[in-house]
Parts: structure tokens; C-alpha cells; sequence
């Protein structure tokens, strides 16, 4: 069994962490209560990977739920599914972070970290194989953004060969929340960068658009958004929760999908895109060729940068359902040849695969789709923007200086994302036939001048 330990951090964590716990809840045929009420072995073959299993034939998530004020915890714990969840593992503070990602960092969330990660260690005993860690956290706040990023720190301090997965919620333009949203979001890239293995990126706009356009929703509510983040949470860990053909699993998926170590930030789609209403089911015949050209659709990315405007280096694709493994190869293929100018042409096949017989939940054919595109520049250029905008007149600095924060970490944090910028770019633009002389002018050019001397 390779075990995942779920973390929570924030109003926004918690939220879309309790949808997760829901929808896979449903799909291993646990009810409220956490017990277990399925139709087929399958489901339990596996279900220690997220669930602990308790007195009584209960089976308890292995999450913990971290927050610095009491309201968004306890709306979950009030929630349909709040009995789930073992008290002990819900850590929060009383003062809240205040949208302040100094405070989440450094002050108030340093208090109550230590706390936390005694929790983390506790579950991380109970497991036999741990596989590594994913937290569901947003980057515009304070406590998912600050407190978030110093888990995630300490967790890898602690645990440095496990895989440390983010679902990270990051601004959008259209959707923003809170003034010094850049400011939190720059910090929390930056920490980003440096501490997890993959970074899956949401973000609110293009889950309103897909709630619009694709369910025809006018006014969706955060429950629906948060089932749509839920159902590629379900997706990416499908193969660990069930078997099947082609298997995959978190530290797979990083291999196959982080050429560069900073480069890992992923945007996601899911497909057949359904509702939360109820009978709101897919009305349509699903076949493998529609699933996988649904599943690349630009209008079923859960963030809001078109990839059409970069290249992908990776990507991984995700099928459940009786599909045929030689299907999914020709289609791979097919999409691959038709569209190879949005992939980069130095890494070949770079599709992965994972087959799955489980279909989603109500559905006969499900797909998941993660892509390590260049494109995703566009989101970190737009908070870059904001940021230096603020930055450069030094506003609302005084929230984070009067918490301990330095100035030079500002800075730091700013020149770390251009740099990200950069990256990404100058990948987009390499070619095959790129020479070696190409990479390297500086050196050669250095080599001649001191011959001259």
C-alpha cells in the first residue's frame, strides 16, 4: 500500500479538501459515517491509501485540517460529511491570518506549525509504505498562502524523499478576492519553486467559465467549483485507489512530467465535464476518441492561460472505464501528429498514459488530464505585473514588515518569479536543432578574449 496523507491549509484548503474527501468517499462506497456500504471488492481492495480503518469497520481519512480561525473548519465539520474526519487531526488557531501571508508564515502560523506536524508525524507512523504528501491550499490568502507554504517547508525538512503534491488555487484575473492577493501569491510561488515536486494549478475563473459555458450553470456556487476541483483530485489518484492496466502514481507522474525541477506547475482538465445537480449526468454516448479530444480541449483547463499561446513539454493523461489500451494509444497518437506544434519537438512521445477499469462515480467513461505547459508564463506574468505595480510604491508593505518580513524577501521572491518567466520561455522557444554553441556563447566568447590577452 503506498499511502497519501492529506493536508489541508486555509478557508479555501478545506473547502475544496472536504469535496475531495466527499467524492472519493462516494467512489469507494463509504457513507457519512465512514462506513462501508459497496458493491464490489474493488472498492476496498485499496482504500488504505487515503483511509485509515477505525473501530467498527469505520474507515477514517488520513487528512489533517489546518486552519488559523475556527469558521471555515467548522463549517466542514458541521458539513454532511463532518463525522468522517478524526477530531485530533483538525488543528486551528483563534486569530486567523487576516489575508496576511507574514502572519501565516511567520507569526501566528509558526505557533501553531509544531502542532500540525505532530499530527502529520502520527499518521505518517500508522502508514506502511508512505507515498508522500498533497495539500489543498490557495496562494492568494493568508493562511492557505503563508502557513501553507511553511507546512509544506517543514513536511519536506522532514520527509525529504517523499512526494510533496500541491492543488494550488492561484488569482485569476477576473476573480480577485482580496487587494494584496499578488503580494501573497508572489511570496507563495516562491516557496513553491523551491519545496514541492508537482504544483497542480486551479484557479477560479476558468472554473467559473467551464461552470458557464460547459454545465450551463448561470450562477455556480463555490460547492460547484469545488466539485470540479475534486473530480481531477479523484483522477490524479485513481491508479493508487484502483487497480489497473497501465498504472501510475504520484511519484510516476513526476518523473514523467518535471523535465526541469522548477518547472513544475501543471494545469488540469477533466472530462466529461457533469454537474453537481442531481440527474445531471452525462446525456451522451462517451467513446474513446470524443473522451480524448474532450480531455484537450482548451475550454476544459482548470486555469486560466491558454496553451494554445505556448507548447507542452509533458503531459499525462488519465483514462477510467473499459477502454482498450491499443484505442488509446492510436488516439494519443493521432491528437499528437495533428497538433505537434503545441508540443515540443526535443522531447518525443511525451504523452504518458495510465489506464484505469474504475469509471468515475455514475459515469462509464472518465478522463483526467495534467499538462506541464509553457504557457502557464501567462499567470505567473499577470501576478508578476500586480506585484511589482504595488511593490514599486511600496504599498500596504507595512502588514508584512511590522510581522518581521524584510524588504530583500520581497525582492527575492519578485526576481525568483521573472526568472520562472524566463524559463519557461526559453524552453518554448528551443528547438531540436538548437546547437550546443547556442547554449554556451558566454564561456566561448571568455575563452577567446583571454587567448587575446
Amino acid at each position: 500500500m503506498r499511502e497519501i496523507i492529506s493536508l489541508s491549509a486555509g478557508q479555501c484548503g478545506n473547502q475544496v479538501g472536504a469535496a475531495f474527501w466527499e467524492t472519493i468517499s462516494r467512489e469507494h462506497g463509504l457513507d457519512t459515517q465512514g462506513a462501508y456500504h459497496g458493491d464490489a471488492e474493488v472498492q476496498r481492495a485499496r482504500m488504505g491509501v487515503y483511509f485509515n480503518e477505525g473501530a467498527r469497520e469505520r474507515y477514517v481519512p488520513r487528512a489533517v485540517l489546518v486552519d488559523l480561525e475556527p469558521g471555515a473548519v467548522d463549517a466542514v465539520r458541521s458539513g454532511p460529511y463532518g463525522g468522517l474526519f478524526r477530531p485530533d487531526n483538525i488543528v486551528t488557531g483563534q486569530s486567523g491570518a487576516g489575508n496576511n501571508w507574514a502572519k501565516g508564515h511567520y507569526t501566528e502560523g509558526a505557533e501553531l506549525v509544531d502542532d500540525v506536524l505532530d499530527v502529520v508525524r502520527r499518521e505518517a507512523e500508522g502508514c506502511d509504505c508512505l507515498q508522500g504528501f498533497q495539500i489543498t491550499h490557495s496562494v492568494g490568502g493568508g493562511t492557505g498562502a503563508g502557513m501553507g507554504t511553511l507546512l509544506l517547508a517543514k513536511v519536506r525538512e522532514e520527509f525529504p524523499d517523499r512526494i510533496m503534491a500541491t492543488y494550488s488555487v492561484i488569482p485569476s484575473p477576473k476573480v480577485s478576492d482580496t487587494v494584496v492577493e499578488p503580494y501573497n501569491a508572489t511570496l507563495s510561488i516562491h516557496q513553491l519553486v523551491e519545496n514541492a515536486d508537482e504544483t497542480f494549478c486551479i484557479d477560479n475563473e476558468a472554473l467559473y467559465d467551464i461552470c458557464n459555458r460547459s454545465l450551463k450553470l448561470a450562477h455556480p456556487s463555490y460547492g460547484d467549483l469545488n466539485h470540479l476541483v475534486s473530480t481531477v483530485m479523484s483522477g490524479i489518484s485513481t491508479s493508487l485507489r484502483f487497480p489497473g492496466q497501465l498504472n501510475s502514481d504520484l511519484r510516476k507522474l513526476a518523473v514523467n512530467m518535471v523535465p526541469f525541477p522548477r518547472l513544475h506547475f501543471f494545469m488540469v482538465g477533466s472530462a466529461p465535464l457533469t454537474s453537481t445537480t442531481p440527474g445531471a449526468k452525462a446525456f451522451r454516448n462517451m467513446n474513446t476518441q470524443a473522451l480524448t479530444q474532450e480531455m484537450f480541449d482548451p475550454r476544459n483547463m482548470m486555469a486560466a492561460c491558454d496553451f494554445r499561446n505556448g507548447r507542452f513539454l509533458t503531459c499525462s493523461a488519465i483514462f477510467r472505464g473499459k477502454v482498450s489500451g491499443k484505442e488509446v494509444e492510436d488516439q494519443i497518437r493521432t491528437l499528437q501528429d495533428r497538433n505537434s506544434s503545441y508540443f515540443v519537438d526535443w522531447i518525443p512521445n511525451n504523452i504518458q498514459t495510465t489506464l484505469c477499469e474504475v469509471p468515475p462515480k455514475g459515469l462509464a467513461l472518465g478522463g483526467t488530464f495534467v499538462g506541464n505547459s509553457t504557457s502557464l508564463q501567462e499567470i505567473l506574468k499577470r501576478v508578476g505585473d500586480q506585484f511589482s505595480a504595488m511593490f514599486r510604491r511600496r504599498a500596504f508593505l507595512h502588514w508584512y514588515t511590522n510581522e518581521g518580513m524584510d524588504e530583500m524577501e520581497f525582492t527575492e521572491a519578485e526576481s525568483n518569479l521573472n526568472d520562472l518567466i524566463s524559463e519557461y520561455q526559453q524552453y518554448q522557444d528551443a528547438s531540436i536543432d538548437d546547437d550546443v554553441e547556442e547554449e554556451y556563447p558566454e564561456e566561448m566568447d571568455d575563452g577567446g578574449a583571454e587567448e587575446a590577452e
